[in-house]
């Protein structure tokens, strides 16, 4: 981060704050509360949701009842399509690489 204090010309905090991100490694950490707060929005079941955790594209979900479970289940692909939605437009998000979607698939438990 040495790089950042020494520069002479102006930048933007966005670049600024990314870069500080990557070089002290919060970018897992971050993203996966990012994951995590859209899959509460968009999914509507924050409230049976015990533990969410995302890793390697994967959004692994804990909920309290087999009822919600299986409704969730049913809008799977919707909820997908959301949450991308949401990521996608993120600038904090660091996720999605190479044109594939930030979250490719969600493994409900």
């Amino acid at each position: 981060m040495s790089n950042i204090i020494r520069r002479t010309d102006a930048v933007d905090m966005d670049t600024i704050i990314k870069e500080y991100i990557r070089e002290m490694q919060l970018a897992a950490g971050l993203d996966n509360q990012l994951v995590c707060e859209a899959w509460n929005k968009v999914s509507g079941a924050g409230n049976y949701t015990l533990g969410c955790r995302f890793s390697k594209g994967k959004l692994y979900v804990s909920v309290s009842t087999s009822v919600v479970r299986s409704r969730l289940f049913l809008r799977k692909k919707a909820i997908l399509d959301e949450m991308n939605g949401i990521l996608s437009g993120n600038s904090m998000f660091s996720g999605s690489k190479d044109g594939m979607p930030p979250v490719t698939d969600i493994i409900l438990k």
